[in-house]
């Protein structure tokens, strides 16, 4: 018997990851305007918006930047990231992905991404994994990012399921914030800190197979 109908999925952190790819990209952007840059403020942008990420780097830059600057800034970082990700290939994939996605697959759940990133059919490309997934909800269709949980009602939407059916998974605080208001459990994967406990912990993705399927 099914726990849950539907699983849906964040991209970066859990299904593959680009953090070394951000974060190059990112250090750019902090020189260029003076900011400083490293790991500790690298994991602050983990789950947000590209110019949410932008406005925490430029706490740290002396400069007064419009809002055309900024938009430019953000931009030339989303070209230098895609740069990067053009080295992404299928053996990024998380290990036991995509033995895990044939998996809740054959047992009926319906599976989804829910990604913050304007980026994540080019990254689910790249990895050769789109074919996975009965619906994908990026940066493009939504208004918040997490932790609102917009992106994960509107990927529970496009699956044609209630929130109460579906289980998230996610590796960052912002998201495991979203699913909790979004009313759907949450799996999280890797050591981040996390303001409460999630419904699961895992440390593999395979792991989820014995939660999703009860």
């Amino acid at each position: 018997m099914m726990r849950y109908r539907a699983v849906i999925f964040d991209l970066d952190g859990v299904l593959c990851s680009t953090d070394r790819f951000h974060f190059e990209a990112w250090k750019q952007t902090a020189r260029e305007v003076k900011a400083p840059f490293d790991e500790k403020i690298n994991q602050r942008l983990r789950g947000v918006s590209r110019m949410e990420s932008l406005e925490i780097i430029l706490e740290g830059s002396p400069l007064a930047l419009s809002g055309a600057e900024k938009l430019r800034l953000a931009e030339e970082k989303n070209a230098r990231y895609r740069a990067l990700l053009q080295n992404l290939t299928p053996a990024d994939l998380t290990p036991g992905a995509e033995e895990t996605l044939a998996a809740l697959r054959a047992a009926g759940i319906k599976l989804a991404v829910g990604s913050s990133s304007k980026n994540a059919v080019f990254i689910l490309e790249r990895l050769g994994a789109a074919s996975w997934f009965d619906a994908v909800c990026d940066g493009t269709m939504i208004s918040h990012s997490k932790p609102h949980p917009e992106v994960f009602l509107k990927a529970a939407e496009m699956l044609g399921e209630p929130p109460g059916s579906c289980l998230v998974v996610e590796d960052a605080a912002a998201g495991l914030e979203a699913a909790r208001a979004g009313g759907m459990d949450c799996a999280i994967i890797g050591g981040a800190d996390m303001p409460f406990a999630p419904e699961y912990h895992i440390d593999t993705l395979e792991a989820l197979r014995a939660i999703a399927l009860g």
